[in-house]
């Protein structure tokens, strides 16, 4: 899976439009290889950006879940510390 693609299922406050838009667009972009298409494949790209956008909210809407929302902050300290982790602090990043 495309990892700049977040999960956005049971988050509080819940998935924006925007967020989910960006989420369709990294798809489309990973499906079609195209960071930015021309100008002859743009209709065709946002088009399909629609599409994914529409039934991601679709399904954002339709699951169900017993387990408690998430916190975004707390997702995102951990994300930070998986890439730390992974590829060690950046210089100047962790002071000393």
């Amino acid at each position: 899976m495309c990892q700049s693609i977040k999960t956005l299922h049971n988050f509080d406050p819940p998935a924006g439009d925007d967020e989910v838009r960006a989420s369709a667009r990294q798809f489309v972009r990973k499906l079609s290889g195209f960071t930015h298409p021309s100008r002859a494949n743009a209709a065709a790209f946002e088009h399909a950006v629609d599409q994914v956008a529409a039934s991601a909210r679709e399904l954002l809407d339709s699951l169900v879940t017993t387990a408690p929302p998430r916190d975004r902050a707390v997702e995102a300290a951990k994300a930070r510390e998986r890439s730390r982790a992974r590829f060690g602090d950046p210089a100047g990043a962790g002071g000393a």
